[in-house]
């Protein structure tokens, strides 16, 4: 696998704040609120998935995971009802 550019780098940890922000929003009832269980469930699920493979690429460098490790406990323990 290639490494990234910085450039690179920076947009994928741009993409992983925005989805710690969706499964944290979503878990506190502030986004998809009117949408069906089922929908909330895919949408944590589906985003939850995203910072796994992300977190697991190996050239992060010195990048702060502590919010990533906390999005991902929470949407592994999330169940919409």
């Amino acid at each position: 696998m290639e490494d990234r550019t910085t450039e690179q780098l920076a947009q994928d940890y741009s993409a992983m704040g925005d989805s710690i922000s969706l499964i944290t929003d979503v878990i506190a009832g502030n986004a998809m609120a009117g949408e069906p269980a089922e929908d909330r469930q895919d949408c944590v699920d589906r985003n939850t998935q995203h910072l796994e493979l992300m977190k697991a690429k190996t050239d992060w460098g010195s990048e702060s995971m502590t919010a990533t490790d906390a999005a991902i406990s929470a949407g592994n323990g999330y169940t919409a009802s």
